[in-house]
């Protein structure tokens, strides 16, 4: 077990504004072969999982009054957990992780990466490019493969973007490496709402309320671990805009889920009722798509003094992708990952992990429970931001590679099994270490969107 202070949970520790002596307690166990990439992807998974083990440590420790707990945080667990996705089994059955129109193509001169997981994001690209939704998949993907060869990739792009689906052109390194690095974390705090101490308690998010609006990955990583610290989450999305089941088989432990329309007068008030008694809003839309909803942060914290909001997007907060949809797998194409990660024959690769959703995620989680923290006795509300895009080039510029050493690893320790709503579950362990942590969430996933609105 190493024991130096890591560099990488050292960045991203102070990118939370932690005290650098509370690094002290962080080690790690070892493993050898977890995540194997020509970037440090090891290093990154295990730094965010460790941060993130520290923040709940300090919570602990400020509401009991004792010492932080030591962190200790297993490699295999990490790698375990960062792809809980692909280790997921419902009855028996491997979900899908992506779909036959999701993936890398050629261009006339270089290549594209598609998303079409989500059934309106594949009906905009095919209409995008022409191409009727007739025939088999295989049918598509081969038609799709043909349009896409006879077109530039920048074309591509800015074509498939225009209709509302996703393909970003695959990137090299060096057309993003000018680009100045973004921030890893942004945090603001907002007003000066009084403190809010949160009493003893076994779990340092204990009696914590929080609104989960996200999607897909990072945001669902982010509020299942909070829900796995204690919290109450609350996870809302709209009627109108379904969820992949076997994602949220997947994201939803430790949560309960409820849709509510935001236009319906009645709905709203149900809403505005769980926001009047919530003590964190983790958003994971494209900036601004919820201000038309009167969701943006200063609207919120002008109802609800003291709230901290936490946002992660794919692309960052400024720039002419900022207001673009995305996905890890994109983010990876267009930051020049997908380049680095080549294969010998020159096709784009890709992280073993989604790295960026993932550490975004436990990053995100990390920033919620440090300005819990901070509003123990400070007051006020925080303004909190991360993306998909400042995690990538953290991974590609500001990590070191380490040395690998440690047993072999072997996911079996790291999975276990429950019966839930869904199915019997296979599923990945949560990877946080620290003295108290707790080995598995409160409940599974129970079915999307069909809990009552209400904290419990």
């Amino acid at each position: 077990m190493a024991h130096r202070i890591d560099s990488a949970t050292a960045h991203a520790w102070t990118a939370l504004g932690g005290a650098a002596d509370l690094l002290e307690e962080v080690s790690y166990v070892p493993a050898d072969g977890v995540l194997p990439s020509r970037l440090p992807v090891r290093e990154l998974a295990r730094a965010t999982v460790g941060a993130c083990s520290l923040a709940a440590a300090e919570l602990t420790a400020r509401r009991s009054g004792g010492p932080v707990p030591a962190v200790r945080v297993a490699e295999a667990a990490v790698a375990t957990a960062f792809v809980s996705e692909r280790h997921l089994r419902i009855d028996g059955r491997k979900p899908t992780n992506f779909a036959p129109l999701s993936g890398f193509w050629r261009a006339a001169d270089g290549w594209v990466r598609t998303h079409a997981n989500y059934p309106h994001h594949r009906a905009r690209l095919l209409a995008a490019l022409g191409i009727a939704d007739r025939g088999d998949e295989d049918v598509l993907a081969k038609r799709l493969a043909e349009e896409l060869a006879a077109r530039p990739a920048q074309w591509v792009q800015e074509t498939v973007y225009e209709a509302g689906g996703l393909a970003v052109a695959v990137a090299l390194p060096a057309e993003t490496a000018a680009e100045a690095e973004p921030a890893l974390i942004t945090s603001r705090r907002v007003g000066d709402a009084a403190p809010r101490p949160l009493p003893p308690a076994p779990l340092p998010a204990d009696g914590v309320r929080i609104l989960d609006l996200t999607r897909v990955i990072a945001g669902p990583v982010a509020t299942r671990t909070l829900g796995l610290l204690g919290a109450d989450v609350q996870r809302v999305d709209s009627p109108h805009l379904p969820e992949d089941p076997d994602a949220h088989a997947d994201t939803g432990f430790g949560k309960r889920s409820t849709r509510l329309d935001l236009a319906d007068p009645r709905d709203r008030q149900t809403f505005e009722e769980l926001l009047s008694r919530a003590d964190a809003v983790v958003t994971g839309y494209r900036p601004g798509a919820l201000d038309r909803l009167g969701l943006a942060p200063d609207a919120l914290l002008e109802r609800r003094p003291g709230l901290v909001v936490a946002q992660v997007s794919a692309w960052g907060w400024s720039g002419p992708w900022a207001n673009r949809r995305g996905f890890d797998s994109l983010v990876q194409a267009a930051s020049g990952i997908a380049t680095i990660e080549a294969t010998p024959d020159g096709h784009p690769g890709v992280l073993p992990a989604q790295a960026l959703d993932h550490g975004t995620g436990y990053l995100l989680a990390a920033a919620v429970l440090r300005a819990l923290t901070e509003r123990q006795e400070s007051g006020g509300g925080s303004r909190l931001r991360l993306s998909l895009a400042a995690t990538a080039s953290w991974l590609m510029h500001g990590i070191t590679p380490a040395t690998t050493d440690g047993v072999a690893y072997e996911p079996g320790p790291w999975l276990t099994e429950r019966p839930a709503p869904y199915g019997h579950l296979r599923y990945a362990r949560p990877p946080l270490g620290y003295g108290g942590a707790p080995r598995d969430w409160p409940h599974p996933p129970t079915l999307w969107g069909t809990d009552a609105p209400a904290w419990r």
